[in-house]
């Protein structure tokens, strides 16, 4: 199983918006072929594996695969019909289909094919292949992620507003990995402005890819100034797309369309972009996922609205030891830790000197103290 994880890796963030699917076929011990399902619209990783042999395989043959074959006809047939048609008498599976709709089936199937079925074997590893589908094909919505890396004393910056670099190359690099699984990235005007970041995903060995990119500005300041930041005038501009709401100036929204920058408006009682409207936007443009990287503001608001359903946070080895430092988020009253945000399950991973921790964000029962200081925005 650990073989076909490996195989589904293979075409990280190329197959939204399906999951990512690995197979391997064990005769006598021995892995006699193997596949994965390289991009939506070509062959599955089962059917993969199966061709790729050229022959019917022994009896006794086992097919391991990292998610439940799938049961419906589809663009490109049945997995089940191909793996009861080569003569395989036992499937070994990872995890188990998330939607609703066929969660089930595809072991239903083959069992009544006489097919031996076994499953959850390293259950969580294969889920963790899918988290972007997961939540998209039980929620109808897209993951929205944030990422921030921090001291050990949970700064993102010295008071100066310097923060380049907290993290080492290990870890900077794995940020450019989640880039590429990720369908686009969001960012705030105030990190825009300050950094300046490209946003693509610059995978050593690989060419440049570019996810779109959003900034979230709500009067549209990033465009005040004479100088535009370069998502605005380089070769991906028309990758970036601008979140804002009716307080900027109609003048701005003009000159962005003209550089042919996308503007998503937003009716909004502040010049904050709310959150929840700007993810059913998403979800109608097909947008599987967003990852939030900053800025601190962006964050904060994300979580005391409840938008963020993931987060990823790159620990290093540094202290600063000061107060006026900055954190990555902020502006929630919690007084017990009962109130706390956790996260569930969670995955730990060491990146040269530094860690990372993610997992899926869990809000505590909300309080009449989280609802006033929500509705006081």
């Amino acid at each position: 199983m650990r073989k076909a994880i490996e195989l589904a890796r293979r075409a990280w963030g190329r197959t939204n918006p399906n999951p990512m699917v690995g197979c391997v076929l064990v005769e006598d011990g021995e892995v006699i072929s193997g596949g994965y399902h390289e991009r939506d619209g070509e062959p599955h990783a089962e059917r993969i594996t199966i061709s790729a042999l050229m022959r019917n395989p022994r009896a006794g043959a086992t097919l391991y695969v990292t998610l439940e074959p799938c049961s419906s006809e589809g663009r490109t047939g049945a997995c089940t019909s191909a793996i009861i048609a080569a003569g395989i008498g036992r499937v070994v599976v990872g995890a188990t289909d998330p939607n609703p709709a066929h969660s089930g089936r595809g072991y239903e199937v083959l069992r009544k094919a006489g097919v031996e079925v076994i499953t959850g074997v390293l259950e969580a590893e294969c889920t963790d292949l899918n988290i972007l589908f997961n939540h998209w094909i039980t929620r109808r919505e897209p993951l929205f992620a944030g990422k921030f890396a921090a001291t050990l004393d949970g700064r993102v910056a010295t008071r100066s507003g310097d923060s380049k670099w907290i993290t080492g190359a290990e870890a900077r690099a794995d940020v450019h990995r989640w880039r590429r699984l990720f369908p686009a990235i969001g960012v705030g005007a105030g990190t825009l402005m300050t950094d300046n970041p490209a946003l693509t995903a610059r995978v050593e060995g690989e060419p440049v890819e570019c996810p779109v990119r959003f900034v979230f500005d709500g009067r549209l300041r990033s465009v005040v100034d004479g100088k535009l930041p370069g998502l605005y005038t380089d070769a991906y501009k028309e990758r970036t797309i601008v979140v804002t709401t009716q307080h900027a100036g109609l003048g701005y929204v003009r000159k962005l369309k003209q550089l042919g920058v996308g503007v998503w408006t937003f009716e909004s009682p502040t010049a904050r972009v709310p959150l929840k409207q700007f993810r059913a936007r998403c979800a109608e443009e097909k947008i599987m996922g967003v990852l939030f990287e900053g800025g601190a503001q962006l964050m904060s608001r994300a979580l005391i609205e409840r938008q963020l359903d993931y987060m990823m946070a790159y620990h290093a080895p540094v202290i600063l030891a000061d107060e006026k430092a900055k954190t990555a988020m902020g502006g929630l009253r919690t007084e017990k830790l009962a109130q706390a945000i956790r996260l569930s399950g969670v995955r730990r991973e060491s990146l040269g000197d530094d860690s990372l921790m993610r997992g899926h964000v869990v809000y505590p029962e909300r309080t009449q103290i989280d609802e006033t200081l929500f509705s006081l925005g």
